[in-house]
């Protein structure tokens, strides 16, 4: 075992300057550490099989589903379930940093949606 941090995960860059760290990835689980500056937003998205917890560590965040739009503050989270279709997107005037863990992973198994 090996203790895991920003320094030594896997680092990207996604959508508008975006970043994410892999803290955890596997087939079956996937733990990212991600930060989002202001006005940015994911592309509305569904998985299949993916079940996804959004954990807010800092500023606010939104999530829109297909039911409604979910405004989480720090220390707040949200579960979406596989077949969701949702979307992640920061509207506040501050960088968003949450943590977002999978399972199983999402790779191969994101699925754009209009």
């Amino acid at each position: 075992m090996n203790k895991v941090n920003r320094q030594n995960a896997e680092h990207y860059i996604w959508g508008d300057n975006c970043e994410g760290w892999r803290l955890v990835n596997s087939p079956e689980l996937s733990i990212i550490n991600e930060k989002m500056p202001p006005g940015t937003s994911e592309k509305k998205h569904c998985h299949k099989k993916a079940k996804q917890f959004f954990f807010i560590v800092d500023g606010m965040a939104s999530i829109e589903t297909e039911e409604k739009i979910y405004h989480l503050e720090k220390h707040e989270g949200l579960e979406i379930l596989p077949g969701i279709k949702h979307r992640f997107f920061n509207l506040s005037d501050g960088t968003i940093e949450f943590i977002v863990t999978s399972n199983p992973s999402t790779l191969n198994d994101r699925f754009d949606v209009d």
